[in-house]
């Protein structure tokens, strides 16, 4: 039996340099392996989608929005305010201004002809009015209500504008969604309005001055106004 000399290993070992018998010299692919940078049988190329799977990762590049955030031209909202320009002072007045004259526009009718009925009548037997103006001035009345209810409560709750603020390119949102906030915020929002301009102007003026540009019902409500 003879001793292995310097340098050789045993007679089951690899001599030094060579590859063992189980694997591939080097810069060669192992045996039944696809070539470099192949994928192998059977699996999806990269970038795309197998049958039935959803799209995006790992099959396939992320969806845009999912990797940018919000599309450009979509306002972003939550803690910092939105991204959208915040709609300024004159605009909002001008579309109070506009909301009021459609809905007092059918008040206005019934209570000129119910005027009118009055002076008529004067200097006749019954200076009082006729049952006609009566009528209509009432009715009058209940349609104003209800063109205002239609106008700022459930319009604007289910679009975030009512006809004045379509017509300014301005639309109310909530504050923590960038979404309508519906007929019943929507709602308690012109009541709160109403009781604060009758307690103090200020809340009218106050978008003047404010950063977020919002009055003490829209800080109350956690709402916005933003340009379109």
């Amino acid at each position: 039996m003879s001793t292995p000399g310097y340098g050789q290993g045993p007679d089951d070992g690899p001599q030094y340099g060579q590859q063992p018998p189980s694997q591939s010299p080097y810069g060669q692919q192992p045996p039944n392996q696809p070539p470099y940078g192949q994928q192998p049988p059977g699996q999806p190329q990269y970038g795309q989608t197998p049958p039935g799977q959803p799209y995006g990762p790992p099959y396939g590049p992320p969806h845009p929005q999912a990797q940018y955030g919000q599309p450009y031209g979509q306002p972003g909202y939550g803690y910092g305010g939105p991204s959208a320009p915040l709609a300024d002072w004159l605009p909002r007045v001008g579309a109070s201004l506009i909301d009021s004259l459609i809905s007092s526009v059918p008040f206005a009718i019934g209570y000129v002809v119910f005027i009118a009925d009055i002076a008529t009548r004067q200097n006749g037997y019954d200076d009082g009015p006729s049952a006609f103006a009566i009528i209509l001035f009432v009715v009058g009345i209940l349609a104003s209500i209800g063109l205002s209810l239609w106008n700022r409560v459930f319009r604007q709750g289910r679009t975030g504008q009512s006809v004045g603020k379509s017509a300014l390119h301005i639309r109310l949102i909530d504050a923590t969604t960038g979404q309508p906030i519906g007929a019943g915020r929507s709602f308690l929002r012109d009541f709160l309005s109403g009781i604060f301009n009758n307690a103090c102007f200020l809340d009218s003026l106050w978008p003047l001055w404010d950063e977020q540009k919002q009055t003490w019902h829209d800080k109350v409500m956690n709402t916005y106004v933003v340009r379109t």
